[in-house]
């Protein structure tokens, strides 16, 4: 089922956007796990609406766990967790149940389920869903950190500011835990302030950005994933491309490959305190689909988003006639900022299946 993600862990989302609540259930999640939940309601309100630079919509984002955690440790059963909407405004979005919105899912959610969606805030294909997802890449990334993994990211890109990738002077521990912290997470912290600037201007000019987060795992042992189709990339890839407005992942350099040879792509082996390691990783700490020691890193693009108050054209679904729509409501004028900890979240959870998945 496409709401069901993992192999030897289950990740199981529900819910719509002005439903009366969105979550997750994990199957699989080893017993016995200390759960720092501080530290989960910290990854929650990374992501959670009502922040300086996104949509004015507040939610809590508080998870009421069901099942699964008792005394804030895993039982080893299925852990249930739900989110209850408190700041819907349905009314927002009466007139897009025929109009389609440019860019959204709309249309195609209106032929894949026959006109029987949840049209409301974008339904099951809105970026709230993606609350329940951080929860569970919370847990994940909890069992991940007692072995040893450390997880951040930074944007390298943000419509006209650009930074370059980590490299080995700022990819370390400390430097993605400081990260972790910010709301703008960059390595040059003037551009902090120049992409709010860009936000908010976008926001004035009813537009809005995209662009592109690089994200690390350090401490990823040598040994997991599998050829072919259960690569690391590809499971990566599956869940990051889960992510609404997700449009292109890339690992290592990316598309920097297509400007080298091999010479100057290959990464060559050496040994450091006794362990083989790679003096460049350009390749992202895949090789063959199985990690190599070195850190993982990967780019995400995510798209402007498609909410925007200037007037486009669509198309109303019933007289098939043309029209002109002026979209209301609460939106991101750039959801990058809010996109950090789902794609963190998401990489969290695809390594820890496949870590679930490897003799340890």
């Amino acid at each position: 089922m496409s709401n069901v993600y993992g192999q030897n862990i289950k990740v199981s989302i529900f819910g719509e956007s002005h439903g009366k609540g969105i979550g997750v259930v994990i199957d699989g999640l080893e017993p016995g796990l200390l759960i720092d939940m501080e530290e989960v309601r910290r990854q929650m309100a990374r992501r959670a609406p009502g922040q300086k630079l996104g949509t004015p919509r507040k939610e809590a984002d508080q998870v009421e766990i069901l099942s699964g955690l008792w005394e804030d440790r895993t039982c080893g059963t299925p852990i249930c967790g739900i989110i209850y909407n408190q700041n819907t405004r349905s009314q927002d979005y009466e007139r897009t149940k025929r109009l389609l919105r440019p860019s959204h899912a709309d249309y195609t959610g209106h032929v894949k389920y026959k006109g029987f969606e949840d049209y409301r805030g974008g339904g099951h294909f809105s970026g709230r869903i993606t609350a329940p997802l951080v929860f569970a890449g919370a847990l994940c990334r909890q069992a991940l950190e007692q072995r040893g993994v450390v997880i951040g990211s930074h944007i390298t890109r943000l419509y006209d500011v650009t930074e370059p990738r980590f490299t080995g002077e700022t990819l370390k521990e400390e430097t993605l835990r400081e990260l972790g912290k910010e709301t703008v997470p960059v390595l040059t912290k003037d551009h902090a302030d120049t992409i709010a600037l860009r936000i908010e201007a976008a926001r004035m000019e009813q537009n809005s950005l995209g662009g592109i987060v690089e994200t690390a795992l350090l401490g990823v042992p040598a040994g997991l994933g599998d050829p072919f189709f259960d690569s690391l990339e590809s499971r990566l890839a599956q869940i990051l491309f889960s992510v609404p407005a997700v449009k292109g992942v890339s690992f290592g350099i990316g598309s920097d490959f297509a400007l080298m040879t091999g010479a100057e792509a290959n990464d060559p082996y050496t040994v450091e305190e006794g362990r083989i390691r790679t003096v460049t990783n350009h390749n992202g700490g895949i090789l063959g689909g199985i990690t190599n020691g070195m850190p993982i890193t990967f780019e995400t693009v995510i798209k402007p988003t498609p909410s925007i108050s200037r007037p486009q054209q669509s198309v109303d679904l019933v007289t098939k006639q043309r029209e002109t729509l002026t979209i209301v409501g609460r939106h991101d004028p750039c959801i990058v900022p809010r996109a950090v900890p789902v794609l963190e979240a998401a990489a969290a959870i695809a390594v820890y299946d496949a870590w679930k998945g490897a003799k340890e």
